[in-house]
């Protein structure tokens, strides 16, 4: 009785108010979901691409650090992107497209298409928090106007319009605005961690990026330290240098 009572507001405002609480739980639910998705996609991204890095320092040619099975991390497609681009430029680049687009350029083209493409699945989703936490409180907002105005039609057609009887219907609309902030409030807070957790993922790929550009038009790494890049990768630097050979 007390929870059918508790709704009684929402279905006395008539379809207006119902389809109001229905949008709201939309978004509540579209939120939730995305919020959860999201939170594991970036701790899995973090964790691998992190892990990746490492052990791709750690190997000694490139053959091996693009052997290990980590296809589910940027860090890896990054690497695999990298060395097929050496590759095709070395096998396929004629004098002419040489002059015009050295391998230097076309690997650096290569891999900030690739970093592109994994900026934009990190943000797949985030629209939709960042609609939510926009519009909610105005859904809310709107229900609760719609309420207090069916709790004002119908005390003045009761005639009775003393603050016992306005007080409770009013009260009662204003759970609307609450309801909207409620469901706007953990979706702005989850999109904000959610462009900072992004940033740092994104800024540790293209330091990745740089690194794996220096390595192949230069033959060798950047050292530097406290990095945990390996300040002798001689098989590794025989490789990538052998520009008749396949990367």
């Amino acid at each position: 009785m007390q929870s059918t009572s508790g709704l009684a507001f929402i279905t006395e405002g008539g379809v207006v108010s119902v389809l109001v609480a229905l949008i709201l739980l939309t978004m509540s639910v579209l939120s939730w979901y995305f919020i959860l998705v999201k939170t594991w996609q970036v701790f899995k991204h973090k964790r691998d691409v992190s892990a990746y890095v490492r052990q791709f320092w750690r190997k000694a040619t490139l053959q091996e650090a693009l052997q290990e099975p980590q296809l589910q991390s940027p860090a890896f497609r990054l690497a695999v992107t990298a060395a097929e681009s050496t590759q095709h430029h070395q096998q396929y680049a004629s004098q002419s497209l040489g002059a015009a687009c050295s391998q230097d350029e076309f690997i650096a083209r290569q891999l900030r298409r690739t970093l592109s493409q994994e900026q934009a699945a990190l943000e797949s989703g985030l629209s939709v928090l960042a609609s939510v936490g926009s519009v909610a409180p105005f859904v809310g907002l709107f229900g609760t106007v719609w309420g207090i105005y069916h709790a004002l039609t119908a005390i003045g057609q009761s005639g009775v319009a003393t603050i016992d009887k306005v007080a409770g219907p009013v009260g009662e609309a204003l759970i609307m605005t609450a309801i909207g902030l409620a469901v706007a409030i953990p979706a702005v807070l989850a999109y904000n961690a959610f462009i900072k957790a992004n940033r740092g993922i994104m800024a540790e790929l293209e330091s990745f990026a740089q690194d794996l550009h220096t390595l192949l038009t230069t033959g060798a790494p950047l050292v530097i330290k406290n990095t945990g890049k390996p300040a002798n990768v001689t098989e590794l630097h025989a490789k990538v240098a052998n520009k008749g050979g396949n990367v």
